[in-house]
């Protein structure tokens, strides 16, 4: 299903006044395509998340997951929408240190009102498509930095969402590691079939992505092909 954010605009106070964190963005990405926002910090890049994962709602504009009016849903339904449809990559991998990385996705399985068999199934089958077979039973004190990622990654793509939204990925990486995370979530895209958003500081790893876009002071610039 396509993520699609049609004049978006979101403003917070600020003292008397607003700042405008959005400016009329529009944006669409298609199941299957990696699509990575650039620019600097207070661009507005980690807003545009948010209002994408209908964690917040902007001042006008709107936000559709597969032709659905997600800001037309109420509160409940928003959170069901996420649970079952959107993916979220965060920064920081914050894996729960007394579990293994397949007990990971299965608490997230288990949320989803899904039994604790076939829970254990996805898990190890997420697990070997983001490259962690043999390590599905080590606790992330157990995993490198990439590997805990990598369940990050995994832990996202669990319940098959429609939508991935991946906030600076190689942000804790070296340059080896960075590459290959990025690397792995344009093949995820491309496996899963979802509609992935990105958003980093990092541009020595955009050529993984099928379009680069840039955000500056809210607003977001026209599309450029990573290709080009």
């Amino acid at each position: 299903m396509t993520l699609s954010l049609h004049d978006v605009t979101l403003s917070y106070p600020d003292g008397e006044g607003a700042v405008t964190a959005l400016d009329r963005v529009s944006v669409q990405v298609a199941p299957g395509e990696l699509a990575a926002v650039v620019g600097p910090s207070g661009s507005g890049k980690s807003s545009l998340l948010a209002v994408a994962a209908t964690l917040v709602g902007p001042d006008s504009g709107t936000v559709s997951v597969g032709g659905v009016d997600a800001l037309r849903l109420t509160a409940r339904d928003r959170a069901r929408l996420r649970l079952r449809e959107v993916g979220i990559v965060f920064q920081q991998p914050n894996l729960l240190g007394s579990l293994t990385a397949v007990e990971q996705l299965m608490v997230m399985g288990h949320m989803r009102g899904q039994p604790l068999g076939p829970a254990r199934g996805a898990a190890m089958e997420t697990l070997a498509a983001v490259g962690l077979s043999g390590k599905e039973h080590r606790r992330p004190h157990q995993l490198s930095g990439g590997e805990r990622q990598r369940v990050n990654i995994a832990r996202a793509l669990s319940g098959r969402p429609s939508v991935l939204l991946v906030d600076e990925p190689t942000a804790a990486l070296d340059h080896e590691r960075g590459a290959r995370i990025m690397d792995l979530l344009a093949e995820a895209t491309r496996a899963f079939g979802v509609a992935t958003l990105l958003v980093t500081h990092d541009t020595d790893h955009l050529g993984a992505a099928a379009r680069v876009l840039t955000m500056r002071d809210g607003v977001l610039e026209a599309d450029v092909s990573a290709a080009s």
